[in-house]
């Protein structure tokens, strides 16, 4: 083998090493923290020394964590998770192991505000965190998922007891906006400027004046500033109708 050969598989060597060599590791069953600090070995095992890496401050009772970024931020310190489950998001409550059962059934836990939000904000995965409550609403969510991303209808306060009725799709047209509607079948496309008569979030019908001849029609919000009518505002109507009942 030449020299150059030599220095080349090298370098290729040195630059795969820290992948090869990166730890396998696997998240733990039931993620607990009970000092107020996520690391990397509270979030899985075998971490070894980059077990102290800190991830997060847990500020309340528990915190969800973004499974995507957690991921990163173990490979960059040398641990490999695989995430063959597909998870999204990781919950990691207070408390350590061992909580025994009279505690358990003394309150129930149910997903609260980490932090108030105003009317129109965004739910984001680091606004939910898992508490206890005497009762549960009746619409009280399972999963943060069906939660995160949706719109607050009104202002929430922290620490409330989070119900599916305290949000909704995030309005993407605004009452008063001019907007953009599309008609497409078959190839044939076509468009025209109206006036949104009401708000709506995508998936939502709407009232739309035709700012040419003042005439209203009805349409299906389908993104910011735009919506549909024909075919695609009937599969858009459809869609939402689906999403809603999977709630």
């Amino acid at each position: 083998m030449t020299r150059a050969l030599l220095i080349s598989a090298s370098a290729a060597w040195l630059i795969a090493g820290p992948v090869l060599a990166a730890t396998s590791v696997t998240l733990r069953a039931e993620v607990l923290d009970d000092d107020g600090m996520v690391t990397l070995g509270d979030l899985f095992e075998g971490a070894g020394a980059a077990g102290k890496v800190q991830v997060a401050a847990k500020p309340g009772a528990s915190t969800v964590l973004d499974a995507g970024a957690v991921q990163g931020l173990a490979r960059r310190n040398g641990l490999a998770w695989a995430n063959a489950e597909g998870i999204r998001r990781i919950v990691v409550r207070g408390g350590a192991p061992g909580a025994t059962a009279s505690a358990m059934r003394s309150n129930v836990e149910v997903l609260t505000y980490a932090r108030s939000l105003s009317a129109g904000e965004i739910v984001q995965p680091q606004d939910l965190v898992w508490g206890k409550a005497a009762a549960a609403p009746n619409d009280a969510p399972s999963d943060a998922e069906a939660i995160i991303g949706l719109a607050a209808k009104r202002p929430l306060r922290a620490g409330a007891a989070v119900s599916a009725r305290d949000v909704s799709a995030p309005q993407v047209i605004k009452a008063g906006e001019l907007i953009t509607v599309l008609y497409e079948n078959d190839g044939v496309s076509l468009a025209l400027q109206g006036k949104a008569m009401t708000a709506a979030s995508r998936g939502e019908a709407l009232s739309v004046q035709n700012t040419t001849s003042k005439k209203l029609i009805q349409a299906v919000a389908s993104g910011p500033g735009q919506a549909l009518v024909g075919p695609g505002a009937d599969q858009l109507r459809s869609a939402r109708r689906t999403q809603i009942a999977l709630r």
